[in-house]
């Protein structure tokens, strides 16, 4: 079973942010919790962490700026 990386909320108002850094290589194996990726707003850079374990598919690019919600990779 799949999980979808979905680019998340961080704070009440915002709406979109920019993908920074992923942590993790394409094809890597992750476990759940592991810090995934940054995200940058305009007040901060956090990480956020896996929503499960399995092999990470990255399908969002480093440096673009996604809409919260937008699937960003999966983890299989």
């Amino acid at each position: 079973m799949a999980f979808d990386i979905i680019f998340p909320k961080i704070g009440f108002s915002m709406t979109e942010g920019v993908l920074a850094e992923w942590l993790v290589e394409d094809g890597a194996t992750v476990t759940e919790g592991q810090p995934l990726y940054a995200i940058e707003t305009d007040k901060s850079t956090n990480e956020v962490e896996a929503p499960a374990s399995g092999v990470l598919r990255i399908t969002g690019q480093t440096g673009e700026t996604y809409e919260v919600g937008v699937t960003i990779g999966s983890i299989e």
